[in-house]
Order: structure tokens, then sequence, then C-alpha cells
């Protein structure tokens, strides 16, 4: 194990590139899952169509889509003689983002949906009844839930941070292009270079353990804030009571 850590301690310019590359492909995916699956998510969850339980369903079924599988979507997709064939975005970051995004997404779109689902009817009805648009009662509810929301986008983002199915067969597991720190595990492995796959893993563990401490302050900073909100009216509603019947008297 020493020799794991005196690797670590090498800053091996192959793996500190490797572990910046994933983080790039990741949080990339992850912002354009997103874009697309908290409106798309909204859609769904605020219109009324027939069918919307077997789509909601068929979205959570696509949870544990196997990454190999989705790899050999996008290899077709992408390929000379496939659709996409003319982005020549094969063996690139562009095709393993891409694939990313599409992994990731029916994880993002489910949850944002389970999310919207637990904000109170009556939220969405008083926006209704103020005047808001559909837009505008939507953005309410996610407001409502926005830390549901984090919590998918965060999830998603350790889907395709830790994923290798998509990396290895779209992207070509090309050294300081599209290498990130899955592929490279893998190859360090099959190469019986142990101690470099140890310390490679140690990166990604050490990753995902910062950004779920990051979302866990982040929502103990929210509930706080939100506590000081709540006691400030509190406190002002009282202040504004006891000056009405000052006032009164």
């Amino acid at each position: 194990m020493s020799e794991v850590w005196s690797y670590l301690a090498s800053f091996d310019p192959e793996v500190w590139d490797a572990a910046g590359r994933s983080l790039w492909f990741a949080v990339t995916s992850c912002a354009i899952a997103t874009l697309i699956c908290l409106p798309l998510g909204s859609l769904i969850h605020f219109s009324k169509f027939r069918g919307k339980g077997f789509v909601v369903s068929v979205v959570q079924s696509l949870y544990c889509l196997p990454t190999v599988l989705v790899g050999l979507i996008v290899f077709s997709l992408l390929s000379r003689a496939g659709p996409l064939g003319g982005l020549g975005w094969l063996f690139s970051p562009a095709a393993i983002i891409f694939g990313q995004a599409i992994l990731i997404s029916p994880v993002l779109l489910g949850l944002v949906i389970s999310a919207l689902s637990g904000v109170d009817k009556a939220v969405t009805e008083t926006a209704t009844s103020l005047g808001a648009s559909g837009i505008q009662s939507a953005i309410v509810a996610i407001k409502e839930v926005k830390y549901g929301i984090v919590t998918a986008v965060v999830v998603g983002f350790s889907r395709a941070v830790s994923e290798v199915g998509v990396s290895i067969m779209v992207g070509g597991n090309i050294n300081l292009y599209t290498r990130n720190l899955t592929t490279s595990i893998s190859l360090a492995t099959q190469k019986g270079e142990l101690e470099k796959a140890w310390a490679m893993g140690i990166i990604l563990l050490v990753i995902a353990l910062v950004i779920n401490i990051a979302l866990y302050w982040l929502q103990r900073k929210g509930k706080v804030m939100e506590w000081k909100v709540m006691r400030w009216l509190s406190f002002r509603f009282r202040a504004s009571g006891r000056s009405t019947t000052g006032s009164v008297s």
C-alpha cells in the first residue's frame, strides 16, 4: 500500500490528466443533460395525458441502463455508416460527452419528476391564482424542490464520472485525449500495474466523497438559511402586529 501512496505523491502527469479529463467529461455531460431533463421533467410532471404513468415507469426502468449498451448505441450513431457519422465525433471527447449525457438522462429525468411530485399542489395553484403562467408556476415548483434537483444532478454526475463502457467504446482510450480515470484503471489492471490502478481508484473515490460532502453542506446551509428567513419573517409579523395593536389603542 505504501507504493500506492508514493505513486500518488509522484504526481504522474498522465494520472492527473486523466483525473482532470474525467471531471471535464462528467461536468459537461451533466450540464447538457440537466438543461434537457429539467424542462422536460417539468413538462411531463405538469402535463396531463394518457399513458403518463407508463412513460414515468419506462424512464425509471432506464435507471440501470447498461453503459456498454449506451456505448453500442452511440457507436452505431457516430460511426461512418451511422446517421451522425458526418460529425466526425467517434473516438473524440465529444463522443464521450454525448454518450454520458444519454446515459445519465433517464436518471436525471426520473429524479426531477420524483422531486416535483413532492410539491404541494397548493403551491402551484396559489401561483396560478396570482396570475402566474404555466412556466412561472413550474419555476416556483422547481424552487420549492431545489435541493432535490441538486441531488438529482449529483447522482447523474456520479454515474457519469464512474462509467467505463461508454468511454472505452466511443472514446477509444487514447492517451492524453480521451483517456479518463476509469479507462486508465482498466488499462493499468490489464497491464498488471496494480499500484497505478489503485492510485487512480483512490483519486476517483476522493472525487465522489468531495461531491457528496459538498451536497451535504449545501443542503445543510440551505436549511439553516430557510430557518433564519422564517424566523425573521415571524419576528417581523409579530412586530407588525404589535404596532397595529398600539395604533388602534
